[in-house]
């Protein structure tokens, strides 16, 4: 018998005003996105309206989730509220389709990875890889092994967590495969994602990359879930999305308790490359994320946002040149100096 504790709805009250919310709305879906801000400790508007401290809550919470921060309630920071209004103890967590996802499970994850359970990332996604860990853990503590996290299973954590050191196992498992892999791009499976207004850069890049001997596709799914189950599927050994911005930007994967240090060296690159090369911007932001593309895929990850679009469609062959050197410059030294 499957337990109950399903997530609540990440779409608004039925018939209240349509995501995303912004400035000037009022209404039941108003009221609702008040109390999940209220219930992560943010200060919105107390009059039922998205007023300026709405917007400035929307804001302090997107940066806190490295989501985009423009202070407009879309989906994206929809999701996000509702997965971080749970806490460990919450519900019951077990693998169902759609997967649970919230702060709770990541919590779980992190304190899984920290006792040397679970080797995959930290996504806040209940699926197959933390149910396994789980129950391996229950099996370990002498549980009931249901791959059920309940009381008891929390209990046992907890109590073990307070005593071992935190170190997350899926940092050490990409590190040490990162250090295994082959130091040239030919062979290598890439997968390039246009993320919208970049098809023509995209293919440059394929060709070039091709060119090496790399075993690259092109996607061009609207949607970054789908993006990434792309990549999974393909097996992906690295992943890069590029799009069109207001502002230039290389983000990687990062949340609490885990940084994908591939990512994180390869988006540095980039942004360095990019900036010097491409004469881009002056500068080009590195900045960890939890974009729903790099949260989801299992392979080092990174969007690279482009500005300004003029100068993108001018330079497009020179940016082609300058990422096939920066991967090439990647897959030879993929960590950061201190990985």
């Amino acid at each position: 018998m499957v337990p109950a504790g399903s997530p609540p709805s990440t779409s608004p009250p039925s018939g209240a005003q349509p995501l995303p919310l912004r400035g000037g709305a009022t209404g039941p879906a108003v009221d609702d996105l008040h109390h999940r801000l209220r219930r992560v400790a943010e200060t919105p508007d107390d009059d039922g309206r998205y007023g300026p401290r709405t917007e400035e809550s929307v804001r302090r919470f997107q940066a806190s989730q490295g989501l985009r921060v423009d202070g407009i309630c879309g989906h994206q920071t929809w999701n996000a509220l509702v997965e971080a209004g749970w806490r460990l103890g919450d519900r019951l967590l077990y693998e169902k389709l759609p997967m649970l996802r919230g702060d709770d499970v990541a919590d779980l994850q992190n304190r899984l990875g920290g006792l040397g359970f679970l080797d995959d990332r930290v996504d806040g996604m209940f699926g197959p890889r933390t149910r396994g860990a789980l129950q391996d853990f229950q099996r370990n503590c002498g549980l009931t092994v249901d791959g059920i996290c309940g009381p008891a299973t929390i209990v046992e954590l907890v109590r073990l967590g307070s005593r071992t050191p935190k170190a997350v196992k899926a940092g050490v498992v990409e590190r040490a495969r990162l250090r295994a892999s082959p130091r040239q791009l030919a062979g290598r499976r890439i997968l390039i994602g246009d993320m919208g207004g970049v098809g023509a850069l995209a293919s440059a890049i394929e060709r070039a990359l091709h060119g090496a001997g790399a075993d690259v596709a092109v996607t061009s799914h609207p949607d970054g879930s789908a993006q990434a189950q792309e990549a999974n599927a393909l097996e992906a050994e690295v992943y890069l999305g590029l799009t069109i911005a207001s502002e230039p930007r290389c983000a990687y994967y990062e949340t609490g308790g885990f940084t994908s240090e591939g990512g994180q060296r390869l988006a540095s690159l980039l942004a360095d490359e990019l900036r010097q090369g491409a004469a881009l911007a002056a500068s080009v932001a590195v900045r960890g994320m939890r974009l729903p593309v790099l949260r989801e895929t299992r392979m080092p990850a990174v969007v690279c946002e482009l500005a300004p679009a003029r100068a993108v469609v001018e330079r497009g062959p020179a940016i082609a040149e300058i990422v096939l050197a920066t991967l090439a410059a990647w897959v030879a030294d993929p960590l950061p100096a201190h990985g």
